[in-house]
């Protein structure tokens, strides 16, 4: 659709001059009913440049505007309706999704542009639990989408990998753990220790000394204190790779905290040698009190690093080794003036490229409306949360379709895809209250609603291949494929909502916000079952039902594209 966007927008900015082709194309509507046209250009706007009534325009540009795709046009009201051409649009939205495939809905233009997207990030040695969900697969969809529209991007999962909590994990396990019992639970003994030590702190609060001076030790590389560290990652990340496997997500980078010990001296020297960092009871900081935010703290009073030291410290190194045009930073919206802190700290340093880093906030999830606390031990584990799913799943399968072949693999992904979408569903910034129902709900507008239409067209295509029909591929359409008799209404309709995909990528990647894909999919499945219910396919009309099974492979085609792109998979039979 974008493409009869930018026609109208090049014939009104021809016929009016003082407006550009991109201004007539922000202005273009999508009306709500289809008796009001397929594209609308509301003349309001135009009325304060050329100072006529938008009436006048809508007529003016009736009697100006001609072009073989418009096949009407009508002005009402002050709008100017456009009424496409159903017969050019049929073969030009089928010919371009069957040759482009896979690629169907991709542009270049983030060609020669490298984005960094910091995502993830779960501490070492606590659960990955429900909260750090959605950084994971916001992140991932993000990724997907960049990279789908041709930027090189750079997955970078950021570990919180350092910082007092090892040393407060070092004091529990000396005082109530055991080598075994870590080896034997994992993050779950390391969890419970942690737990542990801020239950005796309320009563012996001397522990947080002993736990500051652990971590100083760490800092100035006492063997002791990072061969436990090193010993609790180990353990941590063979957790968490599980979990990745089973969230289909990957890194192109695990440098966390840690990485950056050896680098952060020479950005705190600079930061002296620039007169940005001053004293303050002996602890370091960079006074923002002109920018309305409190000082950004650089340096604890006993010579430790702190977020902001290891933030400001990572962007530079990620400027100078990935030469980054944006690096993007998905996390829950209470570190806000966190990221604002230290991207001012950066611009104070007279970086050019802060303007380059973005923070992309998101709602937090809490129980029952109180949050998670890995420090009160009330958490739901993301790995209990998944595999919940995927039993769901393998059960509803066992009940609806026994026969089917690959019933784990498919309740793994249909499972997943139901936790995952169920995060994407919604407007990123809203908070979500966790719900097991909700989650583990496949009715209505869900993933599992998604995939079951994908797999529905996939079966009518595999019927018509056992009638003798060849699905065209490889830019190569059959002959007696004919799009133009794709022309009644619930048929139209979805051609339309196939041609929009490209746009609500695009969109998506403006505004960093995945959900605009998982509600276009939802779209998508609804008119695509309209059409399965309202146009018989596998009819005798050869040339028909080889128009209508085009067009179910561009369902196919799409909601395949789609659904990656957030990170669902697409199983051909569920």
């Amino acid at each position: 659709m974008q493409h009869y966007k930018e026609l109208i927008a090049g014939q009104v900015s021809s016929l009016i001059k003082e407006i550009s082709v991109e201004e007539v194309i922000s202005l273009l509507e999508y009306p709500a009913k289809p008796e009001m046209g397929d594209i609308s250009l509301p003349c309001f706007s135009l009325s304060k440049i050329l100072r006529q009534a938008p009436g006048q325009i809508a007529e003016r540009l009736l009697e100006q505007i001609k072009d073989d795709a418009i096949a009407r046009m009508e002005a009402l009201s002050g709008y100017l309706n456009f009424f496409i051409n159903k017969e050019q649009f049929a073969t030009t939205i089928i010919h371009e999704i069957i040759n482009e495939a896979d690629r169907y809905g991709s542009r270049n233009i983030g060609q020669g542009r490298t984005v960094v997207i910091d995502y993830s990030s779960p501490n070492i040695a606590k659960p990955f639990h429900v909260g750090h969900l959605r950084s994971t697969v916001i992140g991932n969809a993000l990724y997907q989408i960049y990279s789908f529209l041709g930027y090189n991007c750079v997955g970078v999962n950021h570990l919180g990998d350092w910082g007092t909590q090892f040393g407060k994990l070092i004091v529990a396990y000396q005082r109530w753990g055991s080598a075994e019992q870590i080896e034997q639970d994992a993050i779950d003994e390391m969890f419970r220790l942690y737990v542990k030590f801020h239950q005796e702190v309320e009563t012996y609060p001397e522990l947080e000394d002993e736990a500051r001076a652990w971590f100083v030790k760490m800092e100035q590389g006492d063997q002791e204190a990072l061969h436990l560290w090193t010993w609790f990652i180990e353990i941590s990340m063979r957790e968490f790779e599980k979990i990745y496997n089973l969230l289909g997500v990957s890194f192109d980078s695990y440098a966390g905290e840690s990485f950056y010990n050896d680098k952060m001296e020479p950005v705190i020297q600079q930061l002296k040698d620039q007169n940005l960092l001053e004293e303050d009871q002996g602890a370091w900081l960079v006074r923002l009190d002109s920018f309305d935010m409190a000082p950004a703290l650089m340096l604890k009073k006993d010579g430790s690093s702190l977020y902001h030291t290891r933030d400001v410290t990572a962007a530079i190194y990620r400027q100078e080794t990935y030469h980054f045009d944006k690096a993007i930073y998905v996390t829950d919206y209470s570190q806000n003036l966190h990221f604002q802190q230290w991207f001012k700290v950066i611009e104070l340093m007279g970086y050019p490229w802060a303007k380059d880093l973005v923070h992309v906030p998101f709602g937090r999830v809490s129980l029952e409306g109180s949050g998670f606390s890995t420090r009160k031990g009330n958490v739901i584990k993301l790995e209990d949360l998944l595999q919940q799913a995927i039993l769901k799943t393998k059960e509803i399968i066992e009940a609806k379709n026994p026969q089917l072949d690959n019933k784990d693999e498919i309740a793994q992904q249909v499972g997943v895809g139901a936790v995952i979408f169920n995060d994407l569903s919604g407007n990123r910034i809203k908070d979500i209250v966790f719900s097991w129902e909700e989650v583990l709900s496949f009715e209505g507008e869900t993933g599992p609603y998604v995939q079951y239409t994908h797999a529905r067209a996939c079966s009518v295509l595999r019927k018509a291949t056992e009638l003798g029909y060849t699905a065209p591929a490889d830019g190569e359409l059959a002959i007696e494929l004919d799009p133009t008799l794709l022309n009644n209404s619930v048929e139209f309709s979805t051609l339309k909502m196939l041609s929009v995909f490209p746009e609500r990528i695009e969109q998506a990647l403006v505004k960093l916000e995945p959900s605009m894909i998982s509600r276009y999919l939802v779209d998508l499945a609804q008119a695509f079952n309209r059409f399965y219910h309202d146009s018989p396919i596998l009819i005798e009309d050869v040339s028909l039902r080889t128009a209508r099974l085009a067009l179910v492979q561009c369902v196919q085609i799409t909601l395949q594209n789609g659904l990656r792109l957030i990170g669902l998979q697409s199983p051909e039979k569920i």
